[in-house]
């Protein structure tokens, strides 16, 4: 058998998917093309790949929809996303559902290739399970994971602040904010300055698991408890006992798994699916959400006593473009990084490039920028970075900014109903998003940075079809 990795194009292009398959082979991958979502799957299914390629736009299924297909039976699977610039708002997004990465069509060969070598030597570090594997513990180290630098502006410095608060203590935090803000290092931070420092930080991403996935994940199962268990599983509780366990994305657990968490915190025992027996566990929770879990309680989408179970302190990271100040340190650091990691010596940024950068609303944040700088060192053939290297979305940037959008609403003076108000701009902006993306609810939700449950609830609830 070869040990040439073997790569999945997902694609309806064609003559890209040839370009592509033979630009791969002569630098010694094997390939396969599948040109619709449908194929895909089923290829998956048949082979094992080592890596996926999956075009944003199929005729069948758009990306994102692929993506959690893929990441409910194949947790560990790398998939790079590739996309338009217009759609690298969604592909950047897409990372929170397990996307390794995205790369904008046309694609770059220097770029594909670093970004394929990235994605196959994290699976590397934390491999696909095999059923020899099943019932070890995973590695704590997060594929997903960047580097990252405390920056100075006064938002940052709360944020530094509260980690130095809450770090000593036991107890269990909720970081809250924007996708690519950092909440995983900020949980690690807060691991860090613990007495639990020495002992296992395990990351989990809920927002990619299916509620059969998450059970398993999350306890563990015995051999034969369900199809598919052909060996005991060791679930992330136990792993992390002694330490930190952090779940990511908290709100995209399904009721019955939120029961089940709630118990395992309250109790300190998990219980594996298939067994009778409890296994006692000692862990610090932390888990880290972009959406307001105390709204998500309001509307129901969020049992209020886990909230208030998991909420003993919380900690918001400000959005990249909150603190702008931070932005020219974060590039040093993520430039001084590429540099290393691609043998370069690039030695700055062009004054027109910086001013792009500062001006740029940023909503993917610090992942984002991190990217934009890796490529653009890449891209970089003398001394500084230049216009001609970053992304067309900073360089010609379209105005359409979410807060540009909020439709105003009439405030009655003799009957100043603040939820009622809040309701109606809610509903109003929900329509707009809608029409604006043509009725597409997955991307409608990823404009409106909440997930497609949220969004469904919302729909009902404002009787909106």
């Amino acid at each position: 058998m070869s040990d040439k990795p073997l790569v999945l194009i997902i694609d309806d292009d064609p003559s890209f998917c040839s370009l592509l398959q033979s630009f791969l082979s002569k630098n010694n991958y094997r390939t396969e093309v599948a040109n619709t979502a449908k194929e895909g799957l089923r290829a998956i299914f048949e082979n094992n790949f080592d890596l996926v390629l999956i075009d944003y736009r199929l005729p069948d299924l758009d990306g994102l929809e692929l993506l959690k297909n893929i990441k409910k039976k194949y947790f560990h699977l790398p998939v790079i996303i590739m996309t338009n610039y217009a759609n690298i708002r969604t592909a950047v997004d897409a990372m929170k559902l397990g996307a390794f990465e995205y790369v904008t069509k046309p694609v770059n060969p220097d770029e594909i290739l670093l970004t394929i070598g990235n994605a196959l030597k994290s699976a590397d570090e934390e491999p696909v399970e095999k059923e020899t594997d099943k019932g070890k513990p995973k590695s704590n180290k997060s594929s997903r994971s960047f580097m990252f630098v405390e920056g100075t502006s006064e938002q940052s410095q709360q944020v530094k602040k509260h980690i130095d608060l809450v770090g000593p203590t036991n107890l269990s935090v909720i970081v809250q904010g924007e996708s690519g803000t950092g909440k995983e290092y900020v949980s690690r931070m807060i691991h860090q300055e613990s007495e639990r420092r020495d002992k296992p930080f395990v990351a989990l991403d809920c927002g990619a698991l299916s509620e059969e996935l998450a059970g398993s994940e999350l306890f563990g199962h015995l051999k034969g408890s369900f199809t598919g268990a052909l060996q005991d599983k060791t679930g992330q509780f136990e792993a992390a006992n002694g330490g930190t366990l952090f779940l990511d994305e908290i709100g995209n657990l399904s009721y019955d798994i939120q029961v089940k968490l709630l118990r395992a915190i309250q109790e300190r025992k998990v219980r594996k699916i298939g067994s009778n027996q409890n296994v006692d566990v000692d862990v610090r929770i932390i888990v880290a959400t972009n959406e307001n879990l105390d709204q998500a309680v309001k509307s129901g989408d969020f049992r209020e006593d886990l909230f208030h179970r998991l909420n003993e302190f919380q900690i918001k990271v400000p959005a990249l473009r909150e603190r702008k100040t931070d932005i020219i340190q974060f590039v040093n650091h993520f430039l001084n990084h590429s540099n290393q990691e691609l043998n370069k010596e690039v030695e700055g940024l062009e004054p027109e490039v910086q001013e792009k950068l500062e001006s740029y609303h940023w909503p993917g944040n610090i992942r984002e920028l991190k990217n934009v700088i890796r490529r653009s060192v890449l891209l970089t053939t003398g001394n500084k970075i230049t216009l001609d290297t970053l992304p067309p979305e900073i360089i010609s940037p379209v105005s359409t900014e979410l807060e540009q959008q909020t439709p105003a609403t009439h405030v009655n003076p003799h009957n100043p109903d603040l939820k009622a108000i809040q309701e109606k701009t809610e509903k109003a902006l929900i329509e707009e998003t809608l029409i604006k993306v043509k009725y597409n609810k997955t991307l409608a939700a990823k404009m409106l940075n909440i997930d497609r449950k949220t969004l469904y609830n919302k729909l009902k609830r404002y009787n909106l079809d």
